[in-house]
């Protein structure tokens, strides 16, 4: 955190881009309690948001938010059918339980990896009748979401508003979820630690990254030392 308090000084901006909501996210803030805040925050795998002014927290940045809401909504109102053939699936052939929002299914938790790979594999063979239905998967949690959002495109999008260039863009994670922001088109320095899952490594391998050798928060700090050594993360 220290490294980043002072990059963040040189002119840096960091972003956290994670699966979590913006309430979920501000909890995790306060109780580990970060001593330095981030410059913008990417949740759900696809909102957009700066700080907010007016005593706000945080605001949506551009229409961004408003586009991915739109396309959602159209989204699970078109591929009703599709969903209802993976509801089904998902109640009578496993245990895992489904998750609802006010808008309705929004994704399911599995039992355990083997369980989800079964369901990722219904979910691909349902989704040929309607390709722009898509997920994002995280261990034993999956949200169902259009193709065009993810973390990359989220990612894409603030970086787009902000006029920075893909050469000066630094990307951590490690499982899938995170893959999109890690392939090399958004970010010229990709990287995960040691304990990311193997199709992580070999997509930041496979764009040129850097695969740390420690595990966890270590091998990001040891990834973004290796990148800072040698390019400059200004805007």
């Amino acid at each position: 955190m220290e490294m980043i308090r002072k990059l963040q000084n040189a002119g840096a901006i960091w972003a956290i881009n994670t699966g979590r909501s913006v309430d979920l996210l501000e909890s995790g803030l306060t109780d580990f309690a970060f001593p330095v805040r981030p410059d913008f925050i990417l949740t759900t795998e696809r909102d957009v948001f700066r700080p907010g002014q007016n005593g706000k927290k945080w605001e949506p940045f551009g229409d961004w938010n408003q586009r991915c809401a739109r396309d959602h909504a159209e989204l699970f109102s078109s591929a009703d059918s599709v969903l209802a053939e993976v509801v089904d699936f998902v109640t009578e052939q496993t245990k895992a339980r489904l998750i609802y929002n006010s808008e309705g299914l929004e994704g399911l938790v599995a039992e355990n990896d083997e369980e989800m790979a079964r369901i990722t594999e219904f979910i691909e063979q349902a989704r040929g009748k309607h390709p722009q239905l898509d997920y994002q998967r995280n261990t034993v949690w999956l949200r169902f979401c259009h193709t065009d959002y993810h973390k990359g495109a989220a990612l894409a999008e603030l970086a787009r508003l902000l006029e920075v260039p893909r050469e000066n863009i630094f990307a951590a994670g490690d499982h899938h979820n995170d893959i999109s922001m890690l392939d090399g088109k958004v970010a010229a320095m990709p990287s995960c630690p040691a304990n990311a899952i193997p199709e992580v490594q070999e997509a930041v391998r496979n764009a040129g990254g850097y695969v740390a050798q420690k595990d966890h928060g270590a091998g990001v700090h040891e990834a973004l030392f290796y990148f800072v050594n040698g390019k400059s993360l200004k805007r």
